[in-house]
């Protein structure tokens, strides 16, 4: 797969703004041809702002873990909370080794700076963290000096198949991506020595029916099972993957047995494989790290992730700007609810149906590959309007409450870090590129029965927001921005058969045409890219699409 033009590979000098933006386009283009003649692209105020704002949101939250990680072990934070014995994550630092590949990737740091911090960590868990009596597992926590289990609350101290499966995905991916010699095979090495050794087999007690969430030598198995829709899927991904302790096809089935895999309709979506109120949208964010939602369905979500993930976006939105109280202050510029800290202490996984008052940045920013108008509509309120109180040295804080006018001042890897990722997956489906392309996650797919969906010709993908007229919700349009790399207008159509097919966008109102272009379309997903060609307006346009047999198709949009 050719990979799109990078940044530093291109050698543009980014400091002349306008200048750095054209050329970029241009030279991106040669990858990525338009679907019909070039109109003039006007690298406006608004299209270098925001990317300007996305490399700022990531190096920023990026900074967590490079510049405050825990310096022995090499691990992140769980949080910056003043704890007297500051805990190391595990999921978190899974989250913050992804990141790493991104940061590389788009020469923030070296390569061999990259390489030098991984080995650190992957020698930490070697010898420090992981007993045989362990099963080759971690906890949520650790001492980053000892390599002590640290208590979780209740006494929790075993280990934790969900948190280590999060640690195995930042590691795989960094696995996949740091590929020559010397120092970067040694890397791969240790991280295949960890991979192999995690005991996956064992968190089903032997019974077949699913995976207990947590085991200690001393409790044993809590009665606490992994069972979906929740934000665990990568849990049984990489457990029907393993090369050498592999659940079974059966095991892996209660995952997917409970009634949260069953359709729900909430506000308007029918969302396949949710919660009542779909949930806290870290749903959508943990296991899409590397698993590309794109690339997957099963029989229980045929629409496939994407569209699933989608779905539970815009409907948390969609609860937060209609049915919220007016008193909790959202807006299109200011949602999403997710896990997060709370006014006068705790944590809660804010949802439509525990709605604390409390926007959690994570929710809409790591939601951009699903949503990015509207999660760019909120991260320019947190750097804009909003940025005195709400950002800080490792970008938006963990949490705000206009309702109480109240902001976190701390920040947690397991909300920060996702961030740098899932902008990434946006910007270039990187990190997807490389958890999808391991053999080992492949073969667990095709056990999992998970595999590419198949979708009906058209617009399915291009979901269109809903709003509430009367008892009903009816379709307003799908919302496009530029992508903030190519400058480009993005939208995923699906063909049955290979061949060219024709596009226009017309005004919605008379008729008018306004664009026109053809692709040659390959079958399945495809994706319709088209340069500004008028003045921003954000009027509704309508975009046809049409096969050579005349069959047509038509999507409401606006385009930002």
């Amino acid at each position: 797969m050719r990979k799109p033009a990078r940044e530093k590979d291109l050698k543009l000098n980014l400091s002349d703004g306008k200048t750095a933006a054209l050329a970029l386009f241009w030279a991106l283009a040669l990858f990525w041809p338009p679907a019909g003649p070039l109109a003039a692209f006007s690298p406006d105020d608004d299209y270098l702002n925001d990317r300007a704002a996305l490399e700022k949101l990531q190096r920023d939250a990026f900074a967590y873990f490079w510049e405050d990680g825990d310096p022995h072990s090499g691990m992140a934070y769980e949080a910056d909370f003043g704890w007297e014995k500051r805990p190391v994550a595990v999921g978190g630092t899974g989250f913050g080794v992804a990141a790493l590949v991104a940061a590389a990737d788009r020469g923030w740091v070296t390569r061999n700076q990259a390489v030098a911090r991984l080995l650190k960590i992957t020698g930490f868990l070697r010898d420090q963290a992981s007993p045989p009596e362990m099963h080759g597992a971690f906890p949520h926590w650790l001492d980053g000096l000892t390599g002590e289990a640290l208590d979780f609350g209740q006494g929790d101290n075993g280990v934790d198949v969900v948190e280590t499966s999060l640690l195995m995905q930042g590691l795989l991916i960094a696995r996949a991506y740091f590929n020559g010699p010397g120092n970067e095979a040694e890397l791969r090495a240790a991280i295949s020595r960890l991979w192999e050794n995690v005991d996956w087999n064992w968190f089903s007690n032997g019974e077949e029916n699913g995976l207990y969430w947590h085991w200690s030598p001393r409790g044993g198995y809590s009665g606490l099972k992994v069972l979906g829709f929740n934000e665990c899927l990568i849990t049984y991904v990489l457990a029907a993957s393993s090369p050498s302790h592999p659940i079974s096809r059966k095991t892996y089935d209660y995952w997917t047995s409970g009634r949260n895999y069953r359709p729900k309709n909430v506000f308007g979506y029918r969302i396949e494989a949710a919660l009542p109120d779909a949930g806290p949208l870290f749903l959508t964010h943990y296991s899409f790290i590397g698993l590309d939602p794109r690339r997957l369905s099963d029989r229980f979500v045929t629409e496939g992730y994407f569209t699933r993930n989608v779905k539970q976006v815009l409907s948390n939105r969609g609860y937060c700007l209609e049915k919220a109280p007016a008193r909790n202050r959202y807006a299109e510029d200011f949602w999403g609810l997710t896990a997060s800290q709370i006014k006068d202490g705790g944590y809660a996984a804010s949802s439509p149906d525990n709605d604390r008052g409390t926007v959690a940045p994570t929710a809409a920013l790591a939601s951009m590959p699903y949503t990015p108008h509207y999660s760019m509509q909120v991260l320019g309120h947190l750097a804009g309007r909003l940025k005195e109180r709400a950002w800080g040295r490792f970008g938006p804080y963990d949490a705000i409450s206009l309702r109480d006018g109240w902001v976190s001042p701390h920040t947690l890897a397991v909300d920060q870090l996702p961030i740098v990722s899932l902008v990434e997956n946006y910007r270039s489906g990187l990190l997807w590129e490389l958890l999808m392309s391991d053999p080992e996650v492949q073969a667990g797919l095709r056990k999992a029965g998970l595999a590419e969906p198949g979708l009906p010709q058209g617009f399915p993908e291009a979901v269109p927001t809903l709003w509430k007229e009367g008892r009903q919700y009816v379709p307003d349009a799908y919302e496009i921005r530029r992508h903030p790399d190519s400058g480009l207008y993005e939208v995923p159509c699906w063909r049955d058969e290979a061949g060219p097919v024709f596009f226009s966008i017309s005004d919605s109102s008379d008729g008018t045409p306004l664009y026109q272009s053809e692709i040659k379309a390959r079958p399945g997903r495809n994706m319709l890219r088209f340069p500004q060609f008028e003045k921003v307006t954000a009027e509704k346009r309508v975009l046809s699409l049409k096969g050579p047999d005349g069959q047509e198709w038509r999507l409401p949009i606006r385009l930002h």
